[in-house]
Order: C-alpha cells, then structure tokens, then sequence
C-alpha cells in the first residue's frame, strides 16, 4: 500500500462553533482511534485530504498531530450534501502486526477469449474488499482475463492469493464475458461436425 503524510493540529470539540471555525480556516475536523489509541480530535489542511480522496488507491496515512505519531488508514468521510468538499474524516489507527480490512481497486487485464469470440465484457466491480497485513495488501488487484470464454465469470471467491484474502461477498460479481447476439448467431451457424 502507499503511504501518505499527514500533519495534523489538535482542536476543541463539543461545540459547533469550533467545528465552523476550522472550516472557515479551509481545514477538515478529523478523529483518529482505535488500536489501543486514546481518541485524537485534530485538524487537517482541505488540501491534504483531497490528494487523499482523490486517488483510487487505499493509502496507509501516517499523521503527525503536534508531535504525537499516528499510522492510520481512513475509515470513513463525510461530504457536504452539494459542495462535495469533505466535511469530517475519521482515520482507524492499525497496528502493523494485525490485519486491516481495505477496498482494493480491481484491474482487468488481457484480452479475453470470449471478447475475440464476440461476446461482450461486463466488469462492474470496481473494487473489492482485502484483508491482511498492511504490508502484504496490494494497491490493485490484477485480473487476467485473456481465457475467459463466453458465457463464463469471475466472482471474488474465485479469486485466491497468498498474503491477503478477499473479504468481498464470494457471489460478488467481478468481470464478465456475455453472450451477444452476433456471438449466438455465429455459434449457431457454425456447422456440426460429422
């Protein structure tokens, strides 16, 4: 997985005013728990979370708040209902001996047999869920496809690695190769053997 840095400042909570004051200063109110970690209030330059929410990779967030270290990843994000601009951000504190649970991004690779046969490719899963160590999640999980034929599939529990596991539904659908018609209509005219 990717790293980040992060540098964070500890703020008041319990008033809402605090909260709007942070974010008229452009800065995102942020929480960092669990592991055994006391619950950090801070903040965090808007900036910094968009490089962040903007990428489709699961990233490790290491954040510096005033001195005090936090390996994290994100846990959730709350965005403003029309601005889109993030509005509150909580960060799960790992610890690097145990598993963490992250959606990874799924990349299709190769050409299919069923694609060169004329069927057409269905690939609506854009991410899957992993678990294990952080060191061992990948920043996208690749799929070849290239004998994949038609009318066949791949769902996650089809999927097997050695350092993670996929913590996906199994029935989760991943990618693809459906029957078209030119594809029906060639297999038909295809004369059987004698």
């Amino acid at each position: 997985m990717k790293e980040i840095n992060f540098t964070g400042k500890l703020r008041a909570t319990g008033k809402k005013a605090d909260v709007n004051s942070v974010r008229r200063e452009e800065k995102v109110p942020c929480v960092v728990y669990g592991n055994g970690v006391e619950n950090t209030s801070f903040s965090v330059d808007e900036k910094s979370i968009n490089t962040l929410t903007h990428s489709a990779y699961p990233h490790i967030v290491n954040i510096d708040v005033e001195g005090k270290q936090f390996k994290t990843i994100m846990k959730d994000i709350q965005f403003h209902p029309v601005t889109d601009r993030p509005l509150h951000v909580d960060f799960f504190a790992i610890d690097e001996a145990k598993p963490i649970t992250v959606a990874v991004p799924v990349k299709i690779t190769g050409n299919s047999e069923g694609v060169r046969a004329g069927g057409k490719l269905n690939a609506p899963c854009r991410k899957l869920k992993v678990s294990g160590l952080a060191a061992n999640i990948p920043d996208e999980l690749v799929i070849d496809i290239t004998t994949l034929g038609l009318g066949k599939q791949i769902n996650a529990g089809d999927l097997k690695y050695d350092n993670f596991q996929i913590a996906s539904p199994k029935s989760t659908l991943v990618v693809a190769v459906r029957m078209t018609r030119n594809a029906s209509a060639e297999s038909s005219e295809t004369p059987a053997a004698e």
